[in-house]
């Protein structure tokens, strides 16, 4: 097996996501760019996404680690457009483009229109949430996206085993669509709730961080694998465990969570990376074989499909919007007012990603029967150009567009205050435990001990209300900015002396590496005290 080709993918894709890091374009587009731009270049291998690969092997991780950072009370309280989203909108848009692509190709069957329309319904979960973090988004503004991009994929991939099996001549009906969707999306939700607390509770009994970050990195696969085994939805399963588990974190060991926000950020980024590149490299392996589409009618078609992705999202999501506060009392009552700016920013960022295009290239090349599956190569490619264009299109302009709609984003000084009230809470609680611990005889200590608690209970109490002080004339920082710096240096000059002590064999690199270790931990409390 030759694993350069993997070792370029993931090297070069790392490299152009940490140079997007510096530059106004959100990483996904500029890694489709660049997939776009290498992949016609002489010596670049031929990358295909391999379904068999993307579905059960990248999509859990991605899934797991976008589920166990969204907020499930956040979601709880905006379930209805969630759900109006991620399936009413992913069926809607399924027949809508299905129907669509029917009458704009000729020649092309209903159930293959259909297939490609439950192939580019899903937004994807990447692209929409990374914009949104990057320009500031009002928080149900993100939630909404969030949460829809978590669950569409479950409901495209169930229309599109219905829509293929009608295309390949299986006899697939609208009650029994209906059934396996249900099925699915039951079975999945079901799966999940069966494994999340014995997971929890491995979770929370292993005592090494080793093991539990083990555990940690089978989690998603091993939702996604029983969930399919079962003949439900692995997406759902995923979603759900992962959820509950980041509800329930902080049940888990503090060198547990440290250890696993590291891995997780490094496993998130490689395989966010690497997908958004295969996508722009992809462009050989879907221009080959287009035959009689090829030319200006693909490009015409390429266009339209595009055009009615874009415009039934917006036909979808402001009738789901306004509607049903108008009609129920209960809604208006219960649920913020909606504006229209807001409704047209999640219009708006309906982007495509690499679920399609793998859902895509699963497409069968015969049906029963022994012929070719009808237009498959032309979905492949209006597949693509979807994907490209909702990415360049509609990424591109969504920052420009929330700035120029002046939509209300996160207010620092806010959340700054209401964080630094919860933590003064926190800490009057903890000072009164504390009090009550060094009275009991079991727990006496010395007096400079006992003062270096409370003083650790005081700065770190101190610490939030200092980032709403004045700065520092000379350097411009405020109070947790110095103190950061100062920590950092003292430390470094510790570092230095178990250093030195080690190269003139005073100590060995075993005892280093323990005393390094301890540095590093209180460095890092110390940042995240001033952060």
């Amino acid at each position: 097996m030759n694993v350069l080709p993997l070792l370029m993918l993931v090297a070069g894709s790392a490299a152009v996501a940490g140079a997007a890091r510096r530059t106004p374009v959100p990483a996904p587009l500029m890694l489709v760019a660049a997939g776009l731009a290498v992949s016609y270049l002489p010596g670049v291998p031929e990358y295909t996404l391999a379904p068999d690969v993307v579905l059960p092997l990248v999509l859990p991780p991605l899934l797991y680690t976008a589920a166990a950072d969204s907020s499930y009370l956040d979601l709880r309280a905006q379930m209805r457009p969630v759900a109006l989203l991620s399936v009413g909108y992913v069926l809607f848009a399924t027949l809508v483009v299905g129907w669509a692509a029917y009458l704009i190709v000729p020649d092309l069957p209903l159930t293959a229109a259909l297939v490609l329309g439950a192939v580019v319904a899903p937004p994807d979960a990447v692209a929409a949430t990374a914009v949104a973090r990057r320009v500031g988004l009002p928080s149900r503004i993100t939630t909404i996206l969030q949460g829809e991009s978590l669950v569409n994929d479950a409901t495209a991939i169930t229309a599109f085993k219905v829509a293929l099996a009608a295309a390949v001549g299986e006899g697939a009906t609208w009650a029994g669509g209906v059934r396996e969707f249900a099925l699915a999306a039951v079975g999945g939700i079901a799966v999940g709730l069966l494994l999340m607390m014995p997971i929890h509770w491995l979770r929370t009994h292993l005592k090494e961080a080793l093991l539990q970050n083990t555990l940690s990195l089978l989690i998603p696969f091993a939702a996604y694998g029983a969930a399919e085994w079962a003949h439900a939805s692995g997406v759902l399963a995923v979603v759900v465990v992962a959820l509950y588990l980041g509800y329930h974190n902080w049940q888990v060991d503090f060198a547990t969570r440290l250890q696993e926000e590291a891995v997780w950020r490094m496993v998130s980024f490689v395989l966010e990376s690497a997908v958004f590149a295969l996508i722009g490299l992809q462009l050989p392996v879907v221009l080959r074989g287009l035959g009689e589409y090829e030319g200006t009618s693909a490009a015409w078609y390429a266009l339209a499909v595009f055009v009615v992705v874009v415009v039934s999202r917006f036909v979808w999501v402001y009738p789901a919007t306004f509607l049903p506060p108008l009609l129920f009392r209960r809604i208006r009552e219960r649920e913020e007012n909606p504006t229209w700016k807001g409704t047209f920013v999640i219009g708006w960022a309906g982007m495509r990603g690499v679920v399609s295009l793998a859902v895509a290239f699963s497409i069968p090349r015969t049906v029963h029967g022994g012929g070719p599956f009808p237009g498959r190569n032309l979905i492949l490619f209006l597949t693509f150009t979807t994907v490209i264009g909702t990415l360049v299109v509609q990424g591109l302009t969504l920052p420009p567009l929330i700035r120029l709609l002046g939509l209300p984003g996160r207010d620092p000084q806010t959340e700054t205050l209401v964080e630094a009230n919860a933590q003064a809470q926190a800490s009057r609680a903890a000072e009164r435990h504390l009090d009550e611990l060094l009275r009991d005889e079991r727990n006496a200590l010395p007096p400079p001990l006992a003062d270096r608690l409370r003083a650790v209970l005081e700065r770190r109490r101190n610490a939030v209300w200092e980032r709403l002080g004045s700065v520092n004339p000379v350097t411009g920082e405020t109070a947790d900015d110095t103190y950061r710096r100062l920590s950092r240096e003292v430390i470094g000059a510790e570092r230095e002396v178990f250093v030195r002590l080690r190269n003139h064999r005073y100590i060995d690199d075993e005892m280093l590496r323990t005393l390094l270790r301890r540095l590093d931990l209180e460095e890092a409390a110390a940042y995240r005290e001033a952060a």
